[in-house]
């Protein structure tokens, strides 16, 4: 039995996700997707992995690396049909109301003069987002007819066929926070609340993170979510709206972890790595550990909640068809 973890680079989570490999004593390759290849005609090297991990940072090498293997027979975490959904805020939005999952309402239009008017009919202010992005780049809150004609007219400059599809979604006001949730299989591990005097909270753009507790409403919204885009290992992020409680805002499929795991002690790498394993027909070699509720409730330090996250390796290395590539 081998995993693959597919990935572009070492980042925190993936030392974390390799070194508990090491703890299980999994045997597991290291894929650069920089580097890889696949024949289509020829899948047998890849019929060696039981399972493979998709960690690539781009979106479309990790969508057609999962689209071969899943054709293969191979299962990956996440598969490509979750990843075609979560890597398209339109697909992801689809998903959810035809689940009825709410959500905060949105408009989609394909010119710059349909747009204006889906503009004015939600109300200012609204969001303006990109269908595929990350990190909470390109996002515009627009407050006046203005701004909607002056980053409209900008996004139909730019040229590129997703500038000309504009997803526009009404303005929540949020209690300057918001919350990401992961969710595993069929059950909410963990969550965090994002905070920001911004009115983007995304730890990637500064937000602090704090432990949320999982009630049960949270957590049926969230398994929810993530059942609508196709289930798997996944973030799902939650806007807390005055009037109408929680609403689901987006759903990630290959998510960062650096500050969930720390801020709330669980151990988030070997949760995917025991996902993995049961996909790849394989039983998890010891069940994750569970903070109490009053740990739970608590950003405690992992070592008083009796959970250690593994130390990030100094170096490590990519096995690709040029040789290794050492890597800080």
């Amino acid at each position: 039995m081998k995993i693959g973890i597919l990935m572009s680079r070492v980042r925190v989570e993936e030392k974390w996700l390799l070194a508990s490999l090491e703890s299980k004593h999994v045997p597991y390759e290291r894929i650069d997707d920089s580097s890889v290849q696949f024949d289509l005609n020829d899948p047998a090297p890849w019929k060696a992995y039981d399972a493979v991990l998709e960690r690539s940072i781009s979106f479309a090498r990790g969508l057609y690396a999962t689209s071969i293997l899943n054709a293969w027979g191979i299962p990956t975490v996440n598969s490509s049909q979750v990843a075609n959904v979560c890597g398209d805020k339109l697909a992801t939005s689809s998903a959810l109301a035809q689940a009825g999952v709410p959500q905060p309402q949105v408009k989609i239009a394909f010119t710059a003069e349909s747009a204006l008017e889906a503009i004015e009919e939600l109300g200012y202010p609204v969001v303006l987002k990109p269908v595929v992005g990350s990190w909470g780049r390109l996002l515009a809150r627009i407050n006046d007819r203005d701004a909607a004609e002056a980053i409209l007219e900008h996004k139909e400059t730019l040229g590129s066929y997703q500038h000309s599809i504009f997803y526009i979604q009404e303005y929540i006001q949020k209690p300057g926070r918001d919350i990401r949730a992961m969710v595993v299989g069929d059950h909410v591990a963990c969550a965090i609340y994002r905070s920001s005097s911004h009115w983007i909270t995304n730890t990637a753009r500064g937000g602090d993170g704090e432990v949320c507790p999982v009630t049960p409403e949270l957590e049926a919204l969230c398994v929810a979510a993530a059942q609508a885009v196709g289930g798997g290992v996944l973030a799902v992020d939650v806007l807390e709206d005055p009037h109408r409680g929680y609403l689901v805002n987006e759903v990630n499929h290959t998510m960062e972890f650096h500050t969930l795991a720390p801020v709330t002690g669980v151990d988030i790498a070997g949760l995917i790595v025991d996902y993995a394993l049961a996909m790849a027909g394989q039983p998890a070699p010891a069940p994750a550990p569970k903070l109490s509720p009053v740990a739970a409730a608590k950003a405690i330090p992992l070592a008083q909640a009796g959970i250690q996250l593994p130390p990030a390796p100094m170096h490590m290395s990519f096995r690709s068809s040029n040789g290794a590539m050492r890597l800080g």
